[in-house]
């Protein structure tokens, strides 16, 4: 019998099991490291990715104990190097199993089909043809920042102010690179879902549709697994997707491109929590491609790490592109600000601002107002005895939504009717107390109940939220009527802020973004400046309008330097004081974080395992002169109930680690890791649900 027989396979096991992910298998025929294969597994029959071939047994395995492979999934050419390595490193970075990280990386539907299926699907692909059309005439700061990028190495971060042209900088790149090399890829990425079809469409006319596949997480399997097999093959040369792209299976990689990279949405928030901007980085290196960044407010890690050098500091390690003008003659809108301690108390929108707004809708022009809150009201209250509609199972009030006289809870889904009268006292008077997007759109109808259009119609206005969109094809229905100029007054959440080309709004208005400075989360002011400065981008992106445009902001700390640096739109200087604030507090991009998180029936019980494992991990350490210096490196700070404490009857908790040193702290999750398992197995922690970590998180 042949030695190679003798193969280590990646295959998905549960959370925590114990087992790493790589299991010793025998098999009867030849294979590859990156072939997919059937495999049994318990009772079950799973899909598993060869990883290594072995030269004998492992070592005290007896040979009996060893099970054969039942099949290989022929026709379809092995995951290469790069992404074994590019999976690999996520599993140990995020402290995951590396079975799980690459298993769930492939199209799910490929873990059902039979060799036979699979024949069928590749007959079936076709061979996809570039046709790329002529783009428009390049401002000099573009044609500055794509030879920069030609004669660069990156990671290139291009910090350009919204209507700067970024898009056709990526669209150029993409076009030199595919002309220079006949099977290169691309892959550009965009942190939502929503901004896919806009940026879709606008690549398939440039590159034809051949060219293109989609990956993101509101396609059906069987598109998900048509294009995975495109790219898979080199036959899709632009991948267009949302953070699950980073590991779709390219091999001939060339360019990655993240677009509004400082968006939270690139962070996974479960299982493998990775940071998909991150991995961009990181898989860049690995297939020797150029990593384009790009966005108008850079995450503070990316602009810290695009730091020019100087006498005292070598500077960071990526390049920094500038693209400070707007396309044309454009010019970014003016920020107004309005005090609302001046206003009439409870006044949901100023006078100055209604009649602004008025002024717009009777010249024909479009407005914009973001509210991020969704629902008619946040709470509703009983005056009488204080009841307020909290959800029984989350430590969260449910939300009223007039539209359907709900009560809903945003994160258990928990749904009820409004009851008739207070259910703690039958007082019929109960109130909504705050506002939502339902409230303001209703409120806004009756402003401009009087307001007519150019035409002699009524003002229209729509609401874009994940209410409103929550039907499939609602948000392109929706998006369509804004731009064909059907909708005057457009309100919405953060989800009309991002990347969207409305060329006929004028004016932007902030209706209550003050909740946001005063935050404990440390990331808050950051997002809040991203968000506005967004949102303002969306006014005035017609060059003839943009002397008028106006972004306002209604708020009670008009002073405050996020403002002053809003009015002048100012990014290095926001980023300036945030960084040199983060710097005091050694806070990140200073230092790394991580969390560790435990949920359980009871808080005192998720508490005491963090608590547990703290306490044991440190004994450990310092009892080995080996790992004595990991606990001077590495914070470990005691456990704590998390903001929202309890979501569907689990109470969670949330543990801190801290250091400046990116290798000490990985170092610290690895003896972690083990230690937790040790604790989990004890009596008196068995009421423990789960635990995680979350490694570099985006919310604390």
């Amino acid at each position: 019998m042949p030695l190679s027989i003798w193969i280590d396979i990646a295959v998905q096991a549960p959370a925590h099991s114990q087992v790493g992910g790589l299991l010793t298998y025998r098999s009867p025929v030849p294979v590859h490291p990156g072939q997919l294969v059937r495999v049994p597994f318990g009772q079950r029959e799973v899909l598993g990715v060869v990883w290594a071939i072995r030269d004998s047994a492992p070592v005290g395995m007896p040979a009996s104990h060893v099970r054969d492979v039942l099949g290989v999934l022929e026709g379809l050419p092995p995951l290469d190097a790069s992404w074994r390595q590019l999976v690999q490193f996520s599993a140990q970075y995020y402290q995951r199993a590396l079975g799980e990280v690459a298993l769930s990386a492939l199209p799910p539907q490929l873990r059902d089909l039979t060799s036979e299926q699979l024949a069928r699907r590749l007959k079936k692909q076709t061979e996809r043809t570039v046709h790329t059309a002529l783009g428009p005439a390049l401002s000099p700061e573009q044609i500055t920042v794509l030879d920069q990028m030609a004669n660069g190495h990156g990671p290139f971060l291009l910090f350009g102010s919204t209507g700067s042209g970024k898009t056709e900088v990526y669209l150029q790149a993409v076009e030199r690179m595919l002309a220079t090399d006949p099977q290169a890829q691309a892959l550009l990425m965009v942190p939502e879902i929503n901004l896919t079809p806009q940026l879709e469409e606008r690549v398939q006319t440039r590159f034809g549709a051949d060219a293109v596949v989609s990956m993101h997480s509101g396609m059906t399997p069987a598109q998900r697994l048509k294009g995975w097999l495109a790219a898979h093959a080199g036959q899709a040369r632009i991948v267009l997707g949302t953070r699950m792209a980073i590991f779709a299976s390219m091999p001939h990689l060339k360019l990655i491109v993240v677009d509004e990279e400082h968006d939270p949405s690139y962070k996974q928030q479960e299982g493998a929590r990775y940071s998909a901007r991150d991995l961009a980085v990181y898989r860049g290196r690995l297939h020797n491609a150029p990593v384009l960044l790009a966005s108008a407010t850079p995450s503070l890690e990316s602009w810290h790490l695009s730091r020019p050098a100087s006498a005292d500091d070598p500077g960071g390690r990526y390049q920094r592109l500038l693209m400070p003008s707007r396309i044309g003659t454009g010019l970014l809108p003016k920020v107004r600000r309005v005090d609302m301690n001046k206003q009439p108390r409870r006044a949901v929108l100023s006078t100055q601002l209604v009649a602004a707004i008025q002024e717009r809708v009777e010249r024909g022009e479009q407005c914009m107002l973001l509210l991020n809150r969704r629902g008619y009201a946040p709470v509703l209250h009983c005056a009488d005895c204080g009841w307020k509609s909290e959800c029984k199972h989350c430590s969260a009030f449910r939300v009223f939504h007039k539209i359907d006289r709900t009560l809903r809870c945003h994160h258990c889904g928990l749904t009820e009717r409004v009851p008739r009268a207070c259910p703690e006292c039958g007082n019929a008077d109960i109130a909504p107390i705050g506002r939502g997007t339902e409230q303001l759109e209703e409120h806004l109808g009756e402003l401009l109940a009087h307001v007519l259009r150019p035409d002699g119609t009524p003002a229209r206005i729509a609401r874009i939220d994940a209410d409103s969109t929550r039907l499939k094809g609602a948000l392109e229905n929706q998006l369509a009527q804004v731009h064909s100029g059907e909708v005057d007054v457009l309100v919405g959440t953060q989800m009309i802020a991002k990347g969207h080309d409305f060329r006929r709004i004028t004016l932007v208005a902030a209706v209550n973004p003050d909740t946001a400075l005063f935050s404990s989360d440390f990331r808050a002011p950051e997002r809040l400046f991203a968000l506005l400065m967004q949102a303002a981008g969306r006014a005035g992106r017609d060059a003839a309008q943009s002397a008028t445009s106006e972004m306002w902001v209604q708020t009670f700390h008009p002073t405050h330097a996020l403002f002053e640096a809003l009015k002048k739109h100012d990014y290095p200087a926001f980023a300036a004081s945030e960084l040199a604030q983060r710097t005091a507090a050694d806070l990140p991009p200073i230092s790394h974080q991580a969390l560790l998180r435990a949920d359980a029936r009871t808080q005192e019980a998720a508490q005491a395992l963090l608590n547990a494992a703290r306490e044991t991990l440190e004994a450990q350490l310092s009892a080995d002169p080996q790992t004595t210096d990991l606990v001077l490196q590495v914070s470990v700070y005691p456990a704590v109930p998390m903001s929202m404490q309890r979501v569907a009857d689990v109470e969670r908790a949330q543990m801190l680690l801290e250091s400046p040193n990116r290798m000490a702290l990985q170092k610290m999750l690895w003896h972690l890791h083990n230690v937790l398992h040790q604790v989990r197995s004890l009596p008196e922690h068995k009421s423990v649900i789960r635990w995680l970590v979350d490694v570099d998180p985006q919310a604390i």
